[in-house]
Formats: structure tokens, sequence, C-alpha cells
């Protein structure tokens, strides 16, 4: 009969229960991440049924929930920093028609002017945002700058828009009126979220 060994059955029993210790841990962790997940996802719905496409809110945002998770602040600049970035794209493609030689020539140029400016003021909303969020509260005057120029990032995008039109190139038009209207959609939900901020 093999002799008795203590100090490895001591050995195995506190493996196992270190193990048991790790899954428990990571059990937690994920029961944690669940609940943060669902609380990011109710308060996102929510504030998404404020703006004028819940439906579109929703499903752009809901990626970033661990962003913002039930922040005023930081979803509204998480919704900035999204219709930025449409807005780089929309000039991007703004720049490859330009590229063509299309007879629209003058009325793209205006475009790429006006939705590099709108993609500049929602990029300074989002910094005002990300400054009113390092602060911890949010100011009067520092909400009233995001709406203002996210309001003129809209005003702007329509300028494009109605540029284009009547510019009379059908092929351009067709190719921009898309990518615009989408554009002004992600503004509004970022206006209309910066609207739903309560002040401090």
């Amino acid at each position: 009969m093999a002799p008795h060994q203590p100090h490895a059955v001591s050995s195995h029993r506190h493996l196992v229960v270190v193990l048991l210790a790790v899954a428990a841990v990571a059990t937690t962790r994920r029961a944690a991440c669940a609940a943060s997940t669902d609380g990011s996802s109710s308060f996102l719905r929510e504030r998404c049924a404020t703006t004028l496409d819940a439906g579109l809110c929703y499903d752009s945002l809901l990626p970033h929930a661990a962003e913002f998770q039930t922040s005023h602040v930081r979803l509204a600049r998480v919704a900035a920093d999204v219709a930025a970035a449409h807005l780089r794209a929309l000039l991007a493609n703004v720049k490859e028609l330009l590229k063509t030689g299309t007879s629209a020539g003058d009325a793209l140029h205006d475009c790429a002017s006006t939705v590099s400016a709108a993609a500049n003021l929602v990029r300074q909303s989002s910094a005002e945002l990300a400054g009113l969020e390092e602060g911890g509260s949010s100011s009067r005057w520092g909400l009233s700058n995001a709406k203002t120029w996210l309001s003129a990032a809209i005003t702007n995008e329509g300028t494009c828009a109605d540029g284009i039109n009547e510019a009379g190139a059908a092929a351009v038009s067709t190719s921009l009126d898309a990518g615009v209207a989408e554009s002004r959609q992600h503004t509004s939900i970022a206006l209309a979220l910066v609207n739903g901020i309560p002040l401090q």
C-alpha cells in the first residue's frame, strides 16, 4: 500500500478551492457586465425615443454602450462623434465626385466647403460635451454652444443638398442625396440628445 501523502491531498484541495474562486469571480463579472449592458440598453432606448429617428439612434449608438453607460452627456458626445464620422464619409464622397469633372463642379466645391464646415462644427460640439463631462456638470453655456454648433451643422448639410439639386446634375444629386440625408439624421439625433441633457 502506498504511503499516505497529506501534502499532496492538501495541495489538490487548495487547487480546487482556487479554481472554484476564479470561476465564481468570472461568473460575477459576467453578470455585472450583463447588468451594465442591460442598463445601458434601456437608457439608450429611452433617450432615443426623444429623437426623430429612434430606430437609427438605437442601432447606431448601441455598439458604443460601454462608452456612455447611463450618462446623458457621454451619450450625446458619442452621438456627435458618430455624426462627425458620417460627415467625413460624405465629404470624401463629394471629393471623389469632384474628380470626375462633372458639370456640377461649382456646386460640389460649395458642397465640400459646407460639409467640411459642418464636420468641424460637430467636432466642436463633441469637444464641448467632453469638457462638460470632465467637469462633472452640465453648464447652460456649454450646452448652448453644443446646440448652436449642431444646429448650424444641420443647416450646412441642407445647404449642400440644395446647391446640388439646383445645379440640375441628376446623377450627382442621386449619388449624394442619400449620404446627405443620413448625415442630417445623425446630426439631428445628436442635437436631440444634447437637448435632453439635464442641467446640474
